[in-house]
């Protein structure tokens, strides 16, 4: 049986149980959107997450100065019931101060020169031309725009680093055809081939320092002072307690191991919240970078803060047009990208502070045989 060559998910999944000798209701029934919509290869279905809504949370950023509430699509349990704990600290701390700036999305084609005084040439092209190639980027779309060139050369390959605007899209296909439109343009002009129109130096999918020092997508900052009574009541732990675990933990064990990210839990956050409204998963990876940090004031106020350096997210294209995760954008009330980027990062301090908290308090084993079976 050829997958491919049937015109319709149904006779495709009908298919594929004759064959397996099994049946696939449940994955028929999590199918609610009109398949001319979805961008998925041999489509027999849809599968569910459970869908949680942790907060409200007060978001106090440049572009959110509400109460937010955050959903969370997950499997685990406790999460969700976390990061409400979070919320509610951080709401009685004041609420979460955010900060977001729009690095942009890359793509990074690599070419081969004959040598490494070659490639020096081809780079000084690069530059010198810059204004053609933004000309041949926007000759692509209305909504993108090229507003960054950064170039390697190791060897007689040369790649280039290349950073677009994609408005409220994450915008990977946009920047990927604006790419190859440059590669066209640059080919043509300088007779230097391309290998590949992405060649690792984007960084894209994977945990890389290059993406946590400069960014990619949004960076977002968040921060909090968290007074000794709330730490009491709704932590039930101290500043020291927290800060102890934090030291510990997010600092020296991320060092000891290697880690790319000195945090306690940006990943989970991140990822139901990507589940919940239709993010790119595999952008997860770049969402698990960063940096928390803590600081005791005056002996018993706890300083938090959170940086995230790759948030790749958007508001429309891709999976945000399915319709519940349309539905799970409309429960953040988010209006453009980086009103959203403002929340998933003030959601990640929240998701921070509780379980670090947790950890300090010692519950976090008897939560998860609570909540999490």
């Amino acid at each position: 049986m050829k997958l491919s060559e049937f015109t319709d998910h149904k006779t495709r999944r009908e298919s594929l149980e004759r064959e397996l000798r099994t049946k696939l209701p449940t994955i028929d029934h999590a199918l609610v959107d009109d398949t001319n919509s979805i961008h998925c290869e041999n489509l027999i279905g849809a599968t569910s997450i459970p869908l949680g809504v942790a907060g409200p949370l007060d978001v106090i950023g440049d572009e959110v100065r509400r109460p937010a509430y955050v959903p969370l699509a997950t499997t685990e349990g406790a999460l969700v019931a976390s990061v409400s704990r979070g919320c509610k600290a951080l709401n009685e701390a004041g609420g979460a101060r955010v900060n977001v700036y729009k690095t942009g999305t890359t793509r990074g084609p690599v070419f081969y020169t004959e040598s490494v005084a070659h490639g020096q040439e081809f780079l000084d092209w690069a530059q010198e031309h810059v204004d053609e190639i933004v000309k041949e980027v926007e000759k692509t779309s209305s909504h993108i725009l090229l507003t960054n060139l950064e170039a390697k050369l190791i060897g007689s390959y040369a790649y280039l680093r290349l950073y677009f605007d994609t408005s409220d899209a994450m915008g990977m296909n946009m920047v990927t055809i604006a790419t190859q439109a440059v590669i066209d343009y640059v080919e043509k002009n300088t007779k230097v081939r391309s290998i590949a129109i992405a060649g690792n130096f984007d960084v894209d999918k994977k945990a890389a320092w290059l993406n946590s020092i400069y960014g990619r997508g949004f960076q977002g900052w968040a921060d909090v002072v968290i007074p000794e009574n709330t730490l009491k009541k709704t932590l039930k732990a101290s500043a020291e307690q927290i800060f102890d675990v934090w030291l510990a933990k997010c600092m020296i064990g991320s060092a000891i191991s290697g880690s790319m990210g000195f945090n306690a839990q940006f990943a989970n956050v991140v990822a139901a919240i990507f589940a919940a409204t239709g993010q790119d998963l595999a952008h997860v990876v770049e969402g698990s970078l960063g940096i928390t940090t803590m600081k005791v004031i005056n002996g018993k106020n706890l300083y938090v803060s959170v940086y995230l350096p790759s948030l790749m997210v958007g508001t429309v294209g891709g999976g945000t047009q399915l319709t519940s995760k349309k539905e799970a954008l409309s429960i953040m009330g988010v209006k453009s990208v980086a009103e959203l980027a403002e929340i998933i990062t003030g959601a990640v301090l929240a998701g921070e502070v509780s379980l670090l908290a947790s950890l300090a308090e010692g519950s976090l084993a008897k939560a998860h045989e609570k909540l999490g079976r």
